[in-house]
């Protein structure tokens, strides 16, 4: 009798295993629920191709991709960054339903600008500018003027993510990313009233109060490194814990693919998917090959040409396990 009980709980452990962890939005449209068990069901034997376009040209780079191969990546990306004159989320909304129709794998990020400033949002000036301690503390606290303006920003957002749900668009959404490098103004803040904060607040809001459900939560860090002035430290220091993330991630540039920042990842990820969320120049054969487990690629925009040789970028597409949207459409 043990015997069988003990073969019961083995095959039901493997069986859950292998569909892969629940989505952590419990409420998971049927659409985000397929598409996190899609990537289970890759993981460690396949990876998505995948191409970042900037919002105001949002198939040039993919395009390069077929020019220089014949094929079309998996999943395509894009920015709500705005700073232009216009807020581009609706033409993302309208290039995502688009894309999503045509079977690509749909990623978003956002740029975002610093809570205090109006957009449009220069780069260097609020998207890359600082906020005080104080300032932070009131971004966080829940009814201060900070927080006010940082809800109105991000309720801008969810109503183009809205559309998305109305149009039964899976996205894996990609917020505040590379969070543990010094550069942006959600970056390097550490402890439980830092950056994990803010992602847990957006969550709350995006998933409980806005309905969200075809939300994807994708933690994106950046590749540690010790370049004074240009730190991204370790990844654990600004996790906000498994209960807000399906998917852990990593921004990867100048081919800086160590190995011990991908068994960290990995350890960190404890049986989700991990990422390459965003890369500079593609990774070679031999670096896939001992890093099995990336989900997906995602070269960022005009990196595309001006850090990867055309060789490289065909070999890349050309090895059997990389998928092209030919090959996951209706998955």
């Amino acid at each position: 009798m043990n015997r069988i009980l003990v073969a019961i709980l083995i095959f039901t452990s493997f069986s859950s295993y292998s569909q892969g962890i629940a989505p952590v939005n419990k409420n998971a449209s049927p659409e985000a629920k397929k598409l996190l068990s899609y990537l289970y069901s890759i993981y460690g034997k396949q990876i998505l191709s995948g191409q970042h376009n900037y919002n105001e040209s949002m198939d040039r780079f993919s395009d390069s991709v077929q020019a220089f191969t014949g094929k079309r990546p998996a999943v395509w990306g894009t920015d709500f960054i705005w700073n232009g004159t216009k807020d581009p989320g609706q033409r993302i909304v309208d290039e995502s339903i688009k894309k999503h129709q045509e079977g690509y794998l749909i990623t978003l990020m956002w740029h975002q600008g610093r809570p205090n400033d109006n957009p449009p949002y220069g780069w260097k000036e609020s998207i890359q500018g600082k906020l005080s301690d104080a300032e932070w503390k009131q971004l966080i606290t829940p009814g201060t003027e900070l927080n006010k303006r940082w809800l109105v920003q991000i309720d801008q957002i969810a109503e183009h993510l809205k559309k998305l749900k109305e149009a039964n668009v899976p996205v894996l959404w990609r917020p505040y990313h590379e969070m543990n490098g010094v550069w942006f103004w959600w970056g390097n803040k550490k402890g439980k009233d830092g950056v994990t904060k803010l992602w847990q607040l957006m969550y709350d809001r995006y998933t409980n109060y806005h309905k969200l459900n075809n939300l994807i939560w994708v933690w994106g860090a950046n590749g540690p490194r010790d370049i004074p002035k240009d730190e991204a430290f370790a990844y654990k220091d600004f996790y906000p814990g498994h209960q807000y993330v399906d998917i852990l991630g990593t921004d990867v540039y100048n081919a800086d693919y160590e190995q011990k920042d991908y068994n960290e990842l990995l350890s960190l990820a404890d049986g989700r998917p991990i990422a390459l969320t965003e890369v500079g120049e593609l990774p070679k054969g031999e670096i896939l090959d001992a890093q099995p487990k990336w989900a997906w690629f995602l070269v960022w925009s005009s990196w595309l040409w001006t850090h990867n040789t055309k060789q490289r970028v065909q070999e890349v597409y050309n090895r059997p396990a990389t998928l092209t949207v030919d090959e996951v459409a209706n998955k």
